[in-house]
């Protein structure tokens, strides 16, 4: 049974890890994540949530991995980690996690791919790698760096340490803490709210978002007109001018095209 797969509602895709009690990142998880990610690749979806069963988001990475590995056997496997990463940060619609309980390691870098992070309050997150002598390789060090700046990002790698919502929330990791008993319906509820929305405007915001994290405020300025652009082509804005304009805000439908 697969430890990770992808379920679909409407045109929300939710990719689930399953595999209790600690949802561990072996070779079959990493393995399955990628399998779904291609399937919602080529789903004609417009938003994705990433969520967890059990207990617990993650326990990590699953040790016995990196027993007896060597340099050349590590490369491939990195290799296959940051594919989940950037498969991940490459999907033409949003990505929100839902993160409950512990997150650690490989499930915490997984998350930081996803454009948006939500939180129980009760969670927990780690990059913990230190504790075996080892770094965040799925590129969880760079992205907490790239939301928390530098500094933080080498005192959450280099302390080993648990950190609550709370605390990541204010250092701009995580985007909402909600109760525990409201995470899944109202994370659910946004990613619904997001599929439903401007699909390719969504996707042209992340291109520009990217495009400042690479180049700055003024080189996605100098590649704002090649991304916005298209958009005054796309149905889903001409629908809705003309539907600003008949009935005023917040009447028009989107499909994504």
């Amino acid at each position: 049974m697969a430890k990770a797969r992808l379920e679909r509602d409407g045109d929300l895709g939710v990719l689930v890890v399953d595999d209790p009690p600690l949802n561990l990142f072996g070779e079959e998880m990493v393995r399955d994540v990628v399998a779904a990610l291609e399937q919602a690749e080529g789903a004609g979806l417009r938003a994705l949530m990433v969520r967890a069963e059990g207990e617990l988001f993650t326990g990590g990475a699953d040790v016995n991995v990196f027993h007896g590995l060597g340099e050349d056997e590590a490369r491939g496997f990195i290799a296959n980690l940051l594919e989940i990463t950037h498969r991940l940060e490459a999907l033409p619609f949003p990505t929100l996690a839902s993160v409950h309980g512990l997150c650690l390691t490989a499930g915490l870098e997984l998350s930081l791919g996803c454009d948006m992070i939500w939180a129980a309050e009760s969670s927990q997150f780690g990059l913990v790698e230190a504790v075996v002598g080892l770094t965040p390789l799925m590129g969880g060090t760079q992205r907490m760096a790239e939301r928390a700046g530098p500094a933080r990002a080498r005192e959450f790698v280099m302390s080993g340490g648990l950190y609550s919502a709370a605390e990541l929330e204010r250092w701009n990791v995580i985007s909402r803490v909600l109760p525990d008993d409201q995470l899944a319906e109202k994370s659910l509820r946004f990613a619904k709210r997001l599929a439903s929305g401007p699909t390719v405007a969504h996707n042209a915001t992340k291109r520009i978002v990217r495009a400042f994290l690479e180049h700055g405020v003024r080189g996605a300025d100098d590649r704002a007109a090649d991304i916005g652009a298209p958009l005054f082509a796309t149905s889903d804005l001409q629908d809705a001018v003309e539907s600003f304009l008949e009935q005023g805000p917040g009447k028009a439908t989107f499909e994504g095209k």
